[in-house]
């Protein structure tokens, strides 16, 4: 009951102060327009080359789909997702402080539920949930500014909200500083989420979202990127010797705080929470990001093997919290050797 209550009250709230979140003429300044270049996990949009504001248009799409949660040649795990673009994680979005976005959402046909998008970099009541309510189907579309440069995650919050981000419906957006970024020779996404399903961990054949399980903060998998090996194997992440890397991670949750590592490496620099404008945090080993936070890493690769990504909450990489990096290159005994 108390939770309906909450869902009711955000959605009158959101109502009323979207009305100027769609209609505010500073939105709708005469500014060059361009189309969003969007990439799934773990590839990164270019780096913007241009140097004044632009009117971005961003196309996502709502769908809900049967995929693999685990692969296994002895069965397949697979779960009902809930998706931006068909993909869990949704898609990254890439644009600049002090552009405008124009969202276009559309909820497919074959939806059987409502569904939106709460974009954390949007500066307003709903985060442009409201406005962008769409019933299956439908498409609606919105405008903000782009007021703070940072990494932000964006998810459904259509109610109930936890179903909704427990069944895949999250992204990232990064909005760059004035002047960009600078340059670095890999950039990846990595997207950390909990799934909460109806048979335990590796049941075979098609899992349901299991609501006791999340209220009760006990996930069955936590994954990168949306399934159980998906930075492993031919996924893996790969770089070389002396390339400069920049991670872009971040935690969907819905419930957990991620302790990021990478076993055998130090990120060079952390920009906390995603802040892009704070000075960042120097020789880290692990770095903590919150349900629904962001972080970004670094780092040069200074000698060849395989990197583990992990939840340093290490139990957890019993539940599929574990990617690797596979680095190659001539080997670096002045840093590390095998002496024995």
């Amino acid at each position: 009951m108390l939770r309906r209550l909450l869902y009711t009250i955000l959605s009158i709230v959101s109502v009323c102060a979207l009305v100027i979140f769609i209609s505010s003429p500073s939105l709708l300044a005469n500014e060059a327009t361009e189309s969003a270049h969007l990439t799934f996990a773990p590839a990164v949009p270019a780096q913007i080359d241009r140097a004044s504001p632009a009117l971005v248009r961003v196309d996502l799409e709502t769908v809900e789909k049967e995929g693999v949660l685990v692969k296994d040649e002895h069965g397949d795990t697979r779960y009902e997702f809930w998706t931006f673009n068909g993909q869990v994680p949704g898609p990254m979005i890439r644009v600049r402080v002090g552009d405008t976005i124009e969202l276009h959402l559309k909820n497919a046909k074959g939806s059987e539920n409502s569904h939106n998008i709460d974009l954390h970099a949007v500066t307003g009541p709903g985060g442009g949930a409201t406005s962008l309510l769409a019933e299956p189907g439908e498409e609606k579309v919105a405008r903000f500014k782009a007021l703070n440069p940072g990494l932000y995650i964006y998810h459904c919050a259509t109610a109930p909200i936890p179903e909704h981000i427990s069944n895949g419906m999250y992204g990232m957006i990064l909005v760059e500083p004035e002047g960009g970024l600078s340059p670095v020779d890999k950039e990846f996404y990595v997207l950390q989420s909990e799934f909460y399903t109806t048979g335990e961990f590796g049941a075979k054949g098609l899992q349901h979202f299991d609501e006791a399980k999340g209220a009760a903060e006990h996930p069955t998998y936590v994954v990168f990127n949306g399934s159980v090996g998906s930075l492993t194997g031919d996924g893996a992440l790969k770089a070389k010797v002396g390339n400069r890397i920049r991670m872009y991670f971040g935690n969907a949750g819905p419930n957990l705080v991620s302790s990021w590592h990478i076993i055998g490496e130090i990120f060079d620099r952390v920009y906390h929470e995603g802040s892009l404008t704070a000075s960042p945090l120097e020789s880290v080993q692990t770095t903590t990001v919150p349900a629904a936070g962001a972080s970004v890493a670094e780092f040069t690769v200074d000698v060849p093997g395989s990197y583990i990504l992990v939840d340093h909450s290490i139990f957890r990489i019993d539940k599929g919290a574990v990617g690797i990096l596979n680095v190659t290159g001539k080997e670096n005994p002045a840093v590390y050797q095998a002496v024995k």
